[in-house]
């Protein structure tokens, strides 16, 4: 059963939609579950000229533990510098939301997956130097990705095969 909290993301989500300015976007999927999460932020600098997400958003194709970990991730992330955003966890956000069932637990694990992507993307683009957790973070999900693109690739492939 769902918390208050996720139930009230769910329907009233923060944060949704595609950002027009953004400087930034994180792509992610879960292949058991088939939820996809894009998360864009807009970074500034501060007075102190730290990278600072000053605005952020989302679009989640997925369940409503998806949405609403989609909706939290945004919240817990705008304002903050890039150094706190990437520290960060799928503990923290389903802690802020009440908590998840166990088996819901891999969509808090996918926004602040979706999050970090972001960052990295950000990071990469600006030829700013990559944290060794954000890294290895990165690897980890670009395996998934490209597990994900080679089984889409062979869902593809079966459906265009000839009809017997």
């Amino acid at each position: 059963m769902y918390t208050d909290r996720v139930i009230e993301h769910f329907r009233n989500p923060h944060n949704m939609g595609k950002l027009d300015d953004y400087s930034a976007i994180g792509k992610v999927g879960n292949i058991v579950c088939g939820d996809v999460m894009w998360l864009y932020i807009k970074v500034e600098p501060d007075a102190e000229s730290r990278d600072i997400i000053t605005d952020i958003s989302w679009e989640t194709f997925g369940c409503t533990a998806a949405i609403a970990t989609s909706s939290m991730v945004s919240d817990l992330a705008k304002g903050k510098t890039l150094d706190e955003a990437i520290s960060l966890t799928n503990q923290d956000v389903a802690s802020e939301l009440g908590g998840l069932p166990p088996i819901k637990m891999h969509c808090s694990a996918l926004a602040a997956d979706a999050l970090n992507e972001a960052i990295y993307t950000y990071l990469t683009q600006e030829e700013k130097p990559i944290p060794d957790a954000l890294q290895k973070r990165h690897e980890r999900i670009a395996k998934e990705v490209a597990e994900l693109e080679k089984r889409y690739e062979a869902f593809e492939d079966k459906d265009k095969a000839p009809c017997s």
